[in-house]
């Protein structure tokens, strides 16, 4: 099947950057361009994003403009950084097409004032919940135009304490209104939401499996961060994400990283927007070869081609750890996962390799001589 099998316009499919269309956009594009609420799952880099965004500015592009603060297509997102990455490639899609359509990001981090002043007309509006019911609450802008809403991870949003903010947002839509939720994971919470919709679950295939070499170290606690290191130099590795389960671990690991001459950076929420786009951008770039994360960047963050995952410290969900190395294997590409393991971290180690229904072979790691890292 192509894109052009799926009645998407020969200027978008030109734009999309893909050869031919992923399963899960085989499924859900016909769907949304026929206006139905679609629940659709499909692991982290299978293409979800352009999955929605091109049925969605198609429709758009023949619907007409959007009236002064009132936007046609509402998408929320749990953090700054999707919200920052959806924007993005839906301007990528528009600036392509020389669309007269428009398209704004709202986070929190950033002025309120500011991005009052930059709403003017709108057609397409991604958000952070809190941020847009601080904007609503200023009268920025109306959600009574709102034809489609969409939910992406949506299940971290209906799990993680959005679903009060949730709830107020939708009970100022109208209705009926087009709701498309796109997730990682499935959950029963999900499919309580939508009722009549066409679900579309992309089950992961073994090849897509096998695109991520696990491996996993037994280490002791004081071995890990010396280990960490004889990992990133005896392995060459040029950009790996090392993911932390604290702000403050996340701390010392660039401390000692930078201090033993491996260039790095950070990311994690108590940081400020413009710092945590920086680092990111850094990153991508290769300007460091290091990115330190929390669960941040676990979710719907694409790097481009990136080799390597080490879990520093595991997740406490195993839905995480899944999350977290799927930053890694994407688009074809093969990657890495390394996980260090601490004799208290085995057993919930062993939950989520259950979980995955995959067993990764734990090596000993006692026995590297790290003397000089």
């Amino acid at each position: 099947m192509t894109f052009a099998d799926l009645a998407l316009s020969p200027s978008l499919i030109e734009v999309c950057g893909f050869a031919e269309p992923t399963p899960i956009q085989r499924e859900a594009i016909p769907a949304i361009l026929k206006g139905r609420d679609v629940l659709g799952i499909a692991r982290t880099g299978s293409g979800k994003t352009a999955g929605y965004l091109l049925p969605i500015l198609q429709r758009l592009s023949k619907q007409g403009l959007a009236k002064h603060r009132e936007p046609s297509v509402l998408i929320l997102v749990p953090t700054r950084e999707l919200a920052d990455q959806v924007h993005h490639v839906a301007r990528k899609f528009l600036t392509a097409l020389e669309s007269p359509l428009r398209c704004r990001a709202v986070f929190g981090g950033v002025s309120l004032n500011r991005q009052m002043q930059e709403m003017g007309r709108v057609d397409l509006l991604v958000a952070t919940p809190g941020r847009l019911l601080d904007l609503l609450r200023k009268n920025a802008f109306r959600l009574s135009a709102v034809k489609t809403l969409v939910l992406d991870e949506a299940d971290k949003m209906l799990n993680l304490g959005f679903q009060d903010e949730l709830e107020q947002v939708r009970s100022l839509l109208p209705v009926p209104c087009q709701t498309l939720l796109f997730s990682a994971s499935a959950s029963q919470i999900l499919s309580e939401q939508l009722h009549q919709a066409v679900v579309i679950q992309i089950e992961d295939e073994e090849g897509q499996k096998a695109l991520i070499e696990q491996r996993a170290y037994a280490v002791s606690a004081e071995r890990k961060g010396p280990f960490l290191r004889y990992l990133i130099k005896q392995g060459e590795l040029q950009q790996v994400l090392v993911f932390v389960s604290s702000t403050l671990s996340g701390d010392r690991v660039l401390n000692k990283l930078s201090k033993n001459g491996i260039s790095a950076a950070l990311i994690h929420s108590k940081m400020s927007q413009g710092g945590r786009r920086e680092s990111l951008a850094d990153f991508q770039s290769g300007k460091v070869r290091v990115l330190v994360a929390t669960d941040l960047l676990s979710r719907g963050i694409d790097i481009q081609e990136l080799p390597c995952v080490i879990n520093y410290e595991l997740p406490r969900s195993p839905k995480d750890y899944l999350h977290r190395i799927g930053r890694t294997g994407r688009a074809e590409q093969s990657g890495q996962a390394i996980s260090l393991i601490t004799p208290e971290e085995r057993h919930h180690f062993k939950i989520i390799q259950k979980k995955m229904g995959k067993r990764v072979e734990l090596l000993d790691g006692s026995e590297v001589n790290l003397h000089g890292y």
